[in-house]
């Protein structure tokens, strides 16, 4: 009788009548069972994207290895032909295209349109920044540096034009002086002037450019001793003096800010010097070190849950407040962060400019309005919580970005990009 008593009192806990009378534990069993059921819902869905991850990283591998198959297959065919008859096989036939004739003309009016350009400034700008067609003079607006003569270097080059790219070359070489007591303008100078000289030595291989990109980037590295490694945007040339313009309240543009990691990540890596990228204070005055990444790093930290930044940004605090646009002083930000993601190989390093660029985008789609009637999209700015209908013509860079940017997502968030793009691009066209 007792051995009966027993096991019923062990078995009592598996009897629904048990609980029903005891709510308190009746709820704390629920509790548990969903804890327990959300703890292997969980697990399980670690271990799916892990699987995936794994495929993924699987199926790189197998086309490496067959890559690197293909290629040993043809270095030892090679070596037989080599010793079996004492030369290599011809390569095999390159697929020649043959252009389409309209295509060729189009592609001689635009080096028309060049040659007539250039040889105008030759002739009445030589070595100045901008030549002003009506008077026929030249016009030093960006301090002298020759703005149009190195950022046109890339240009000549690919069409071409090697007598005027050898002319331009030796300017550069002989006359281009960075020493020169001017207040310039640190974005424009870095697109300008060291994406130019860039351009011009990936395609020529001619030393001079970068060693003359070094001499102008080390004049604009303090602009980035700052509190917080937001740059200061204006720099004197000769003295090394940085500041920001009065008219910004001594607040730092976030384009202009957050605009110059192109073109310092890519002087890193051709010079094999890590100070244009991560850059150290010499002077250690501030604790927190200036560099092109640590911009963007700042703006991470307290990155909005929209992506939308205000286009002023204090060098001190790295805090902002002002109006939302991807017009002027708020444009390049966004683009950039795009580019250097792809710049960077879209590798691990680099995935929170992507993720940074993404979550921009959702709060760009925040922004889109249409015209009545036609129905257009444009891209409004934003002042605290109230929307201007007002779109700049720089935000025409967006239909290309969006497009650019579409081949990170999958098939249906590409496809909503793409429309966008082409809907800003009809809107664009109008305006």
């Amino acid at each position: 009788m007792a051995r009966n008593r027993s096991s019923s009192i062990r078995w009592r806990f598996l009897h629904p009548s048990y609980y029903l009378k005891r709510p308190k534990r009746l709820a704390l069993l629920f509790i548990a069972f969903v804890c327990i059921t959300f703890f292997v819902w969980d697990r399980q869905t670690l271990s799916r994207e892990h699987e995936v991850e794994v495929s993924k990283l699987h199926e790189k591998l197998t086309q490496l290895l067959n890559q690197v198959e293909g290629l040993k297959n043809h270095l030892k065919g090679a070596g037989e032909n080599i010793h079996g008859s004492g030369k290599v096989d011809d390569p095999p036939e390159k697929k020649i295209f043959h252009d389409d004739p309209i295509d060729m003309q189009r592609r001689e009016k635009v080096k028309e349109a060049m040659l007539h350009a250039w040889m105008s400034y030759e002739k009445y700008a030589w070595g100045q920044d901008e030549l002003q067609p009506q008077t026929k003079s030249g016009v030093n607006s960006f301090g002298g540096l020759g703005a149009t003569l190195v950022d046109s270097l890339d240009t000549l080059f690919i069409m071409g034009l090697d007598e005027q790219f050898q002319r331009a070359r030796e300017w550069v070489a002989n006359s281009l002086d960075f020493n020169k007591n001017y207040e310039a303008s640190v974005f424009e100078t870095t697109i300008r002037v060291v994406g130019g000289l860039l351009s011009a030595y990936d395609l020529s291989g001619d030393k001079v450019f970068l060693d003359k990109a070094r001499d102008i980037a080390d004049r604009l590295l303090p602009a980035w001793n700052t509190p917080s490694g937001i740059p200061y945007n204006i720099i004197n040339l000769a003295h090394g003096n940085a500041h920001n313009p009065g008219w910004t309240g001594g607040n730092s543009i976030l384009a202009d800010s957050g605009t110059e990691q192109l073109e310092f990540i890519a002087l890193s890596q051709r010079t094999g010097d890590p100070k244009y990228q991560k850059k150290v204070s010499p002077d250690h005055a501030y604790s927190c070190s200036g560099n092109v990444e640590n911009v963007i790093s700042e703006l991470h930290k307290n990155f909005p849950a929209d992506g939308l930044l205000p286009i002023y940004i204090n060098p001190r605090t790295a805090t902002s407040r002002s109006t939302i646009t991807f017009g002027a002083m708020g444009d390049s930000f966004y683009e950039y962060l795009l580019k250097v993601w792809i710049q960077g190989n879209k590798t691990e390093a680099v995935r929170h400019y992507r993720e940074m660029w993404e979550t921009s985008m959702k709060g760009l789609t925040s922004l889109i309005r249409r015209t009545t009637p036609s129905s257009f999209a444009y891209i409004c700015e934003k002042n605290g919580d109230s929307l201007s209908d007002k779109m700049d013509e720089l935000a025409c860079f967006a239909p290309g970005m969006l497009a650019l940017g579409s081949s990170g997502y999958g098939p249906v968030e590409s496809e909503k990009f793409l429309s966008l793009a082409e809907e800003h691009v009809h809107y664009s066209h109008k305006a």
